[in-house]
């Protein structure tokens, strides 16, 4: 699903217009509308001044892109999201601030687009599917369902549980959106059922101190155990790895007893390396190499 609609482009130099009829083009085939204008460049002498941003209008959906530094601190003042156009000609901008570029609009895919409207106005990136699976960033609205996920004992038997409030648990979730989605653009998601949009579980990515390779971490539902949905997800989630990240290894550290988890690993390519403890707790590093 699409949540942005429009690209506003706010251009000093009228050349550079050109360079965006093949976007257009990629945008137009997924519904998205593309405008761009000529604000004209800044008067010499003028630097540091507010560039004459014509009024927004219907910013719903909208993401804006600029070559103008002084532009864009207008946009980003009012709360729009914005993203940087570098070119030859606008060396000197300065965009300190914004946190997205581009430099060559051919060469842009329109998923770019969609992630960076997402990450500015606070949306969760969807990361892919599967037959039966949405796979995207957490939400603390996901939180209720995770606590009923957990209350089932077969669950936190061998993965860590929840903070022991449920405000505990969202405030985690923000900063995490914050702290860790925003860096890597990876980490651990949430698992959610095509077919009703119910929160079925989390898959994904994290990093243990300790270890270089990133670790493969998972948990689904009870009521969705034995119907091979996690081997469908985890496999996805490490071809994405391989594919998306450039993971060459990844590990999993599974409990000696927990059986289940030790054959899922093994369909998924894992080979168990050696015994560790962290934190008091006894597990096996398994370890798959891409080939």
């Amino acid at each position: 699903m699409n949540y942005l609609q429009k690209i506003r482009v706010l251009l000093q130099e009228k050349t550079c217009e050109d360079k965006l009829f093949t976007l257009k083009g990629k945008l137009q085939e997924a519904g998205i509308e593309l405008t761009a204008e000529c604000i004209g460049p800044q008067k010499e002498g003028q630097a540091g001044q507010r560039a004459e941003v014509p009024e927004p209008k219907d910013v719903s959906g909208t993401l804006w892109i600029t070559d103008s530094g002084a532009a864009a601190g207008k946009l980003s003042s009012l709360g729009l999201p914005v993203l940087a156009y570098f070119h030859e000609e606008n060396g000197g901008e300065d965009f300190s601030g914004l946190k997205y570029a581009m430099e060559e609009p051919q060469e842009m895919d329109v998923q770019y687009f969609e992630r960076v409207y997402r990450r500015l106005v606070g949306l969760p990136w969807e990361i892919l599917t599967t037959e039966r699976c949405l796979i995207r960033e957490t939400t603390p609205e996901d939180v209720d369902a995770f606590y009923e996920i957990y209350s089932h004992p077969s669950i936190t038997k061998y993965t860590e549980g929840l903070y022991p409030q449920v405000e505990q648990e969202k405030q985690y979730v923000r900063e995490y959106a914050q702290k860790v989605y925003a860096f890597y653009d990876f980490g651990v998601w949430t698992v959610t059922e095509r077919e009703t949009g119910d929160v079925i579980g989390r898959a994904g990515f994290s990093y243990r101190a300790g270890f270089a390779q990133p670790e493969l971490g998972f948990v689904i539902g009870v009521p969705w155990q034995r119907k091979g949905i996690a081997f469908e997800v985890c496999q996805a989630v490490l071809r994405y790895g391989k594919e998306r990240l450039g993971f060459q290894k990844v590990n999993a550290m599974v409990c000696p007893e927990n059986n289940a988890s030790r054959r899922l690993c093994s369909r998924l390519g894992f080979r168990e390396m050696e015994t560790v403890e962290l934190d008091g707790q006894r597990y096996l590093r398994l370890e798959k190499t891409y080939l």
